[in-house]
């Protein structure tokens, strides 16, 4: 794993009817970040935050209004992944809403394949079609695997840019009934709340990278509604039930083992939600814990 990283900042609150996540590059940021990664022997460069067209700034919120500004933000930060995997860098990619991943994870597979773990309290595999709110953060994942809307296929190079046996998905607890037949079809692996209850996460762990072996490269795309929200109470989609701050502690020092961490998305922390931007100050003691801070 190199030791460059480069922090960039993507405030989009588009994905979403909820305010408050085009704060969250602040609020990580404000939590030590940079100072983290850099006690850990990390050359940390941060390059500040892509310009987005704010949510407030559109008359008419409606999907097909929010969509070109949604494909351009995502463009720039597609040409920013592939720019840092060229420059031997690491992206962290701070959100803003998940839809931000269609650019990321788009630009840093743009030469060649990685695998891909989605931590996320949802599937992200809704499509316009089939969405009952219409919100992008929703469709992030399946428009990767090239569902949904034309336009965020498109973003960087034409088509999907995943393949299934690529994904593995951990923490779900909350998916729509059209959605479900999606995902079932995707050749994705799912791992809900309810498996990791039964198995247990080092099992899951041990599954989700045997699945992705095949693959030197991986890719965290980090929702941290993925946590209870009984701990991380800052999230703009809080479900019950969700991951014990143990438990994403375990994925991440297992993620961070494997050496093959290539980049990472951070997204949904909204600090309107939050208490004393706890759940930004977790998400940064999850990070140091992927970027190799052990116990002893």
């Amino acid at each position: 794993m190199t030791r460059n990283v480069q922090i960039i900042g993507v405030p989009m609150d588009l994905g979403q009817s909820h305010r408050g996540v085009d704060m969250g590059p602040s609020a990580l940021r404000y939590a030590g970040l940079r100072g983290t990664l850099t006690r850990q022997g990390y050359q940390v460069k941060d390059s500040g935050d892509i310009q987005v067209v704010s949510h407030y700034t559109l008359r008419d919120t409606s999907l097909a209004k929010r969509l070109p500004p949604i494909v351009n933000a995502c463009e720039v930060v597609y040409k920013a992944g592939r720019r840092a995997v060229k420059n031997d860098e690491l992206p962290i990619f701070l959100g803003g809403d998940h839809s931000i991943a269609i650019g990321s994870i788009g630009g840093i597979t743009h030469d060649s394949e990685c695998g891909v773990i989605w931590l996320d309290a949802h599937g992200d595999f809704n499509t316009p079609e089939t969405s009952p709110s219409g919100n992008v953060h929703g469709m992030g994942l399946a428009t990767l695997m090239g569902y949904g809307a034309p336009e965020l296929n498109n973003v960087g190079r034409p088509g999907p840019k995943l393949k299934g046996k690529n994904v593995v998905l951990i923490g779900i607890r909350d998916l729509d009934e059209k959605e479900k037949i999606l995902l079932k079809k995707s050749g994705c692996t799912v791992y809900t709340m309810k498996d990791i209850d039964e198995c247990g996460m080092h099992i899951i762990l041990k599954k989700a990278l045997k699945k992705l072996s095949h693959q030197k490269r991986l890719h965290l795309s980090f929702d941290v509604d993925s946590i209870d929200p009984m701990e991380a109470p800052g999230v703009g989609t809080p479900v019950r039930g969700g991951l014990t701050y143990r438990e994403a502690e375990l994925i991440m020092e297992t993620i961070a083992e494997t050496q093959k961490l290539c980049s990472l998305d951070l997204v949904e922390v909204n600090p309107i939600l939050d208490i004393q931007n706890s759940t930004a100050q977790i998400a940064i003691s999850l990070v140091a814990s992927l970027f190799g801070k052990s116990i002893l």
